[in-house]
């Protein structure tokens, strides 16, 4: 299916910068667009919540002058987010383009985002989740397949977008473990849209990361990811070394979510909010830190190239 043109325009490569809790501000968002790619952050990472309204403005002030690709916010759409009514009523507000749900349904979301003619992805790691998504009305299906990092599925993306392709033909997205241009080539050809990159943006200069995080990326491999529950309750992606420099043994972690005070006490103060950091199994191929712009141009030449190799085959 062809991807809504509202996506499309100045679009000069299929991705979709996911957005990621703490590295996705306003700068990130802001290059990534006027690059050519859709940037998107959390909408809890504005903090207090009214400076969601800031941010929103300041985004668009700097992506005005209709040059730029277009900007999405993501909504946890889980009980336990106290904020959601309030940020979805700033992303009305502004019209915001592109909305990513996660972690719940989102039919309320879905009907308010239609009432001014935005769209609305969610994120899934598995075809049951997709199924009940399009029951809600979605407009595409963000795939979370092995290898991504933070709350992402176990499912192999060949596997994922080849059974969700069996019910579904609208936009699709695919996140796993993608970091280059070639590979975002790769996503389109099991029948992606969109290629969905996260971790490589955090080693970028516009990512609000702190260095070490930056530099533990560049030092890790897909080996030095960890797969577990322990810090959220959803099982996700982490950097091993975050969890070693926390105090903590990634090969002896509970089995469960860890309670606040419990993690608290076993770390001797961490936050895992702060101090557990995510990244996907990609990091093996991320070895410079880059502006947002130099990176998508690489990704452009390498798309290209990868095209060009495989069409003369």
């Amino acid at each position: 299916m062809p991807v809504p043109a509202a996506l499309a325009k100045n679009l000069a490569l299929p991705v979709i910068g996911a957005p990621m809790f703490i590295v996705s501000t306003p700068a990130l968002v802001i290059a990534q667009c006027k690059a050519g790619i859709i940037g998107a952050f959390p909408a809890l990472n504005a903090r207090p919540a009214e400076k969601l309204d800031e941010w929103l403005t300041t985004i668009e002030a700097a992506l005005g002058d209709g040059q730029a690709a277009a900007y999405a916010v993501n909504l946890i759409v889980h009980p336990t987010n106290e904020r959601l009514e309030a940020d979805l009523a700033a992303c009305v507000a502004h019209r915001v383009p592109l909305v990513i749900t996660s972690l719940g349904k989102p039919s309320a979301i879905v009907a308010a985002v239609h009432g001014y003619g935005g769209l609305v992805f969610h994120d899934v790691t598995n075809v049951r989740h997709a199924e009940k998504a399009l029951e809600a009305g979605v407009d595409g299906l963000i795939l979370v397949a092995a290898g991504a990092g933070g709350h992402g599925g176990t499912s192999s993306p060949f596997a994922l977008v080849a059974e969700v392709r069996r019910f579904y033909e609208g936009p699709l997205a695919l996140a796993g473990a993608l970091t280059q241009g070639r590979q975002i080539l790769a996503a389109q050809a099991l029948g992606a849209d969109f290629a969905y990159l996260g971790t490589r943006f955090i080693a970028t200069q516009e990512a609000n990361a702190s260095a070490d995080y930056k530099q533990a990326i560049l030092a890790a491999r897909s080996d030095d990811i960890v797969y577990t529950p322990y810090f959220t309750g959803v099982p996700g992606n982490y950097l091993k070394s975050s969890i070693v420099r926390a105090g903590l043994d990634p090969e002896r972690l509970p089995s469960g979510h860890g309670p606040k005070l419990e993690f608290t006490r076993a770390t001797e103060g961490a936050k895992a909010w702060r101090d557990i950091w995510g990244a996907g199994q990609g990091v093996g191929a991320i070895d410079d830190i880059p502006s947002a712009a130099v990176l998508i141009a690489r990704l452009k030449d390498e798309f290209q190239q990868a095209r060009t190799s495989l069409c003369g085959r």
